[in-house]
């Protein structure tokens, strides 16, 4: 390669990163890195439930990253942009999220990403604090959380017993709702299965109504499953 070459070749590459600069990177890589770290303590103090997912923390830091790097790459250059939109229609995720809650946090890091890579390095930083000390003060004062929760109670009983009402009293005795949700056959059509949403009327009254239920359906299996968002029926 001689000298015209090699010197044709470096303006061409000052022309493609004339608009940001290697520090423009570092410095977006490193704080989108820093406050996605701050995003990823916060969903790990403030998850409640059994569905928490260490990888999940580390892929918010990931795409708040990839985020900031794509808005450099794309600067003000529309065609850039639907060229990357173009590119990224082929990805499929099939990975499904377990809680709502985890989305706004998707959302949380890849904004982030998007303020640093724009170099709204100021309004990054900001937003980190505010919104992650808004979500742990929700959570520590766990507002919105119902005074009973919602319960979901499965009871077996003899094919050959109707269902429709057989246990109207005791629900009306122990409870202030029930809903029949799903009503399944089991043990090759031996066995109903009944499925309710349930709340109590006060705490201490399952055991007791398990008690009458359970001979009501002939002895059979009975489960009262608590915090039904984190169950799958």
């Amino acid at each position: 390669m001689d000298g015209n070459q090699l010197d044709r070749l470096m303006r061409a590459f000052g022309d493609a990163t004339q608009t940001f600069s290697s520090q423009d990177v570092l410095l977006t890589i490193l704080l989108s890195f820093v406050l996605t770290l701050i995003i990823a303590w916060t969903y790990r103090a403030t998850h409640r439930g059994a569905s928490y997912s260490q990888t999940f923390a580390q892929t918010l830091i990931i795409l708040a990253m990839v985020v900031g790097v794509v808005m450099l790459i794309v600067g003000s250059n529309i065609a850039r942009a639907f060229t990357l939109v173009g590119a990224l229609s082929i990805v499929r995720f099939r990975n499904a999220v377990k809680e709502t809650r985890d989305v706004g946090f998707i959302f949380f890091a890849m904004a982030i990403g998007m303020a640093c890579g724009t170099r709204f390095y100021l309004l990054a930083i900001i937003a980190t604090v505010t919104i992650c000390l808004l979500i742990w003060i929700m959570t520590t004062q766990n507002m919105f959380a119902k005074s009973l929760a919602e319960q979901i109670l499965k009871i077996r009983l003899p094919a050959d017993i109707p269902y429709d009402d057989i246990f109207d009293d005791v629900f009306a005795k122990y409870l202030t709702r029930a809903d029949l949700l799903a009503v399944e056959t089991v043990q090759a059509g031996m066995l109903t299965e009944l499925v309710y949403g349930v709340e109590f009327r006060e705490k201490g009254g399952a055991h007791s109504l398990i008690a009458e239920v359970r001979r009501l359906n002939q002895n059979n299996k009975v489960v009262l499953v608590t915090g039904t968002q984190d169950v799958d029926l």
